[in-house]
Order: C-alpha cells, then sequence, then structure tokens
C-alpha cells in the first residue's frame, strides 16, 4: 500500500506526535476543544466589495501570520462578533 502523501502542516503533525509532543486529555477538555471547533465552522457564505488597498493590506498581514488570507478576514469577524 502506497503511503498518502503529506502536506507540510501535516508531516509536522505527523514529527509531532511520533515525538510525543501531544499529550491526552480527559473527556470535558476534549468536549471544550470539540465545541471551540464548532464554533469555528463556516456554514454560510459571504460576498463582499472590498477596496483593492484594503485586501492587499489584509493579505499581507495574513502572510506574515502565516495563513490564508480569508481565514484571517473570518477570524477577525468571529472575534468582532464576540465583542
Amino acid at each position: 500500500m502506497r503511503k498518502p502523501r503529506l502536506t507540510r502542516q501535516e508531516r509536522i503533525i505527523e514529527d509531532d506526535l511520533i515525538k510525543g509532543q501531544y499529550r491526552d486529555v480527559d473527556s470535558l477538555e476534549f468536549s471544550k476543544i470539540v465545541e471551540s471547533v464548532a464554533a469555528r465552522r463556516k456554514d454560510a457564505v459571504l460576498h463582499i466589495r472590498i477596496n483593492s488597498k484594503d485586501l492587499n493590506n489584509i493579505k499581507d498581514k495574513a502572510q506574515r501570520l502565516g495563513i490564508k488570507y480569508q481565514t484571517f478576514i473570518s477570524e477577525i469577524l468571529h472575534r468582532l462578533s464576540k465583542a
């Protein structure tokens, strides 16, 4: 059986698992993690118009953070909606 091709991030996770850098969590903590992931599940589509200069600034900031710009925008909106 051929080994699946992993992304860079998946290889990092696999290496960390092999090194034992993850720890077991109890069911309460696991439930909190599940709720957190579910809260960030994307289940709606949003189309907006934005100034190209603003979009380029957002893309630059996201790249410096090492994330996709759509993810960065989603995280900003999530944090603002909680405030």
